[in-house]
């Protein structure tokens, strides 16, 4: 393990950010040195962030912490495009009124997690329309285009994979990584930054910033990546059977926020502790020991820090506070209704719509389904949208998974003993 000295890479190394990272010596000496400037590119392809685009988020907060200066780089530009990065099939294009609208909704998501303003560490938020669209295009081939080989840009995972695959990939998309080059020299230009942060699944795109801005240019420039976060069942970190985890409190509550890091699963919990909340990692080892089922405190105790840092203390104690209405003591969850399952069957998958009938909140798959259509239905207190979608271990919580029709009407599903 390479032993950093500055305050960031130490930090991003005992938390488990780091997957990759050009130059280790240098980028340790800049990050230990005066105030050093780092980005992360967002396009704007929906109007809000979700919790997989957080650790970038997080590296960000924790950078400036560490007394750097962090850039947030809208991809107003980008977007235009479309990032084809790990896509099967080509974005939808999306016009310049939508990606105006997302931009607005996207930035709501920093607000809490960094200080912006005018001071030497203060974080700044930018755009790349404000260069991209005033490119000329003959102009920009002779300048850049030289330094990037179609041998080496067809080697590119997602590249290589769509063409082997014989899927399209168009030259609008294989414009993309030039751009998002280009934007770490404009932004070394402009602003002084050295450093770009990102998932590992942009890797090749940081690297040719990389190589662009110091063949260009003749500075430092330096990319780091963070590790693509999977769940320990494998799924996919911040997806759900409902949908999305958004960040923005009207797409998803800060309750219903609270409680998908309340529902993590357990192998999970000291690694999520350590990569999405300020705890500091003493704190993380005590909870990260807990066995049995006191491994539920852990979970409550991520559910509250991850929800402090989005939406307040005061909303993370509310959550809290309704969910221990139904699930902290047990008194309340005593009462309810209980429909026994095999852990085998909820192992498989249970349909939502087939354990409402099961449990008695509907008569048939048929009217559960349209309980959901009519968002009528609820699992732990989560509204559900998908007509076809499956409960598993993984919704389990203390045991029990809590189904509502409408606002009165509540069953427990358990597993046989």
């Amino acid at each position: 393990m390479t032993e950093f000295k500055s305050d960031f890479l130490k930090t991003l190394d005992s938390r488990g950010y780091i997957k990759q990272i050009t130059h280790p010596a240098e980028l340790d000496a800049y990050c230990a040195s005066g105030t050093p400037v780092a980005y992360i590119g967002f396009d704007a392809t929906a109007d809000s962030l979700h919790v997989g685009s957080l650790l970038q988020i997080m590296m960000l907060r924790h950078f400036q912490k560490c007394g750097g200066k962090p850039v947030v780089l809208m991809g107003g530009g980008t977007t235009k495009v479309g990032d084809p990065t790990d896509k099967e099939k080509s974005r939808p294009l999306l016009t310049d009124a939508q990606i105006a609208s997302n931009m607005e909704g996207i930035k709501k998501a920093f607000e809490p997690f960094l200080t912006f303003g005018d001071g030497p560490a203060d974080a700044i938020m930018v755009n790349n329309d404000d260069w991209l669209s005033k490119i000329g295009y003959v102009e920009f081939l002779r300048d850049y285009g030289v330094h990037f080989t179609i041998n080496t840009m067809i080697k590119q995972e997602t590249v290589d994979r769509r063409l082997r695959n014989e899927q399209p990939y168009t030259f609008l998309e294989f414009n993309y990584m030039l751009l998002q080059a280009y934007d770490f020299l404009e932004l070394y230009r402009r602003y002084g930054v050295r450093l770009q942060l990102g998932g590992s699944d942009q890797w090749g795109n940081i690297i040719n910033g990389v190589e662009l801005t110091r063949r260009v240019a003749g500075g430092e420039a330096y990319g780091l990546t963070s590790p693509l976060i999977t769940t320990a069942s494998g799924g996919k970190m911040g997806k759900t059977a409902d949908g999305a985890v958004w960040l923005n409190a009207d797409k998803k509550s800060p309750y219903e926020y609270w409680q998908f890091w309340r529902n993590t699963e357990d192998a999970d919990v000291g690694r999520f502790l350590r990569l999405f909340t300020d705890l500091d990692l003493e704190t993380i080892t005590s909870l990260d020991q807990l066995e049995g089922a006191r491994i539920n405190d852990a979970k409550v105790a991520l559910a509250n820090a991850a929800t402090t840092l989005l939406h307040g203390p005061e909303a993370a104690a509310e959550a809290a506070a309704a969910a221990a209405a139904v699930f902290g003591e047990g008194a309340s969850a005593d009462a309810l209704p209980t429909v026994e399952v095999s852990q085998a069957d909820l192992g498989i998958g249970i349909l939502v719509a087939a354990a409402f009938s099961a449990a008695g909140l509907a008569a048939s798959n048929g009217e559960a389904r349209r309980l959901i259509k009519q968002g009528a239905a609820k699992v732990n207190d989560v509204t559900v949208s998908d007509q076809n979608g499956v409960l598993g271990t993984t919704d389990l919580i203390d045991g029990a998974i809590k189904l509502s029709a409408g606002k009165k009407r509540h069953a427990l599903i358990k597993v046989a003993v």
